[in-house]
């Protein structure tokens, strides 16, 4: 593939497309909304306007760190708090689809139809992969960023139209177009990270207490795990609880779980086979975690599983 010729494609349709208009998107920090985040500024300049929405499923520090990196390279990006927002939205849910279905309508129909409007934008630049259509489409999980896909009337419903400047390229393609787009290696080298975020990462329901002790575990598997070269790593919170000893007494306490994969593309996974040394420390430092008294790794390949729990 000819990454160059794409990436200039790319800014010619989307310069074509909104011509004097006015656009938005939303910057997580990930790979795929870095990479249409840049190609945006470079097609239309001020026209686009990104944000970054808090919505409290972060990992530590998240908000704060993206917003720096893109001021850097000169994008400017507002940070919009929405914490209770997504809070409220997840409250008392605990199946998979529901928590995705609220995250896509609070942040879609709720928060960011609002933004638009105050914006006055007409266009939306998506960081949609070819995986996360073909997922959603297949009905093996659905991707908060799919739309159009799904036969959803952005225009319609939310009052703008759809730009996917990335929707025919997978994973590995966009690390190779970040490069050339000049962003910095903790971006384009940056882990998988899904767009519900820690919603993702536990299982059951998605409180502001369950989602500290993820944070924390998360922090922990993405330091220990840095070094190993894996596609993806991960910890994970389960809705089971487990009898454990802590302080010599009775502890029914909550469960975590480390993935750790080896892909290109995120359509088929192996586990990587961690040194047990590694795997120890991860357990003795997971069940320093206030009330987590188990540490589990994964050794699922994908099929059967996929990536994420959730």
């Amino acid at each position: 593939m000819d990454y160059q010729k794409f990436i200039e494609e790319q800014i010619q349709n989307i310069k074509k497309t909104v011509k004097d208009g006015l656009a938005i998107n939303a910057l997580s920090g990930g790979v795929d909304s870095s990479v249409v985040t840049v190609l945006g500024h470079r097609a239309i300049g001020d026209q686009l306007k990104t944000i970054f929405v808090d919505n409290d499923l972060m990992r530590q520090g998240e908000p704060e760190r993206v917003v720096k990196t893109f001021a850097d390279i000169g994008i400017k990006v507002d940070l919009i708090d929405a914490r209770d927002e997504f809070l409220s939205a997840l409250k008392g849910l605990t199946d998979p689809e529901e928590k995705r279905q609220a995250i896509t309508d609070t942040f879609y129909s709720k928060l960011f139809s609002k933004l638009v409007k105050e914006s006055k934008a007409t266009f939306l630049l998506h960081g949609t992969i070819l995986t996360d259509i073909e997922e959603t489409v297949a009905g093996i999980k659905r991707q908060h960023n799919i739309l159009d896909q799904l036969g959803i009337d952005t225009e319609r419903s939310y009052g703008y139209k759809v730009i996917e400047p990335l929707k025919t390229i997978r994973k590995d393609d966009v690390r190779e177009v970040a490069k050339l787009l000049g962003l910095p290696e903790e971006i384009y080298n940056r882990i998988p990270f899904p767009g519900p975020a820690l919603a993702t990462r536990i299982v059951g329901e998605v409180t502001r207490e369950r989602l500290e002790t993820i944070r924390t575990a998360t922090a922990i598997v993405e330091e220990e795990l840095e070094d190993t070269g894996a596609f993806q790593y991960f910890a994970v919170l389960l809705n089971d609880r487990a009898t454990g000893i802590r302080d010599n007494k009775r502890e029914f306490g909550q469960i975590i779980v480390v993935r750790c994969i080896e892909s290109t593309d995120a359509r088929t996974a192996t586990p990587t086979e961690l040194p047990w040394d590694k795997l120890n420390r991860i357990c003795e430092r997971i069940t320093n975690i206030p009330d987590v008294n188990r540490c589990l790794f994964d050794l699922t390949p994908k099929p059967p599983a996929t990536i994420e729990y959730v």
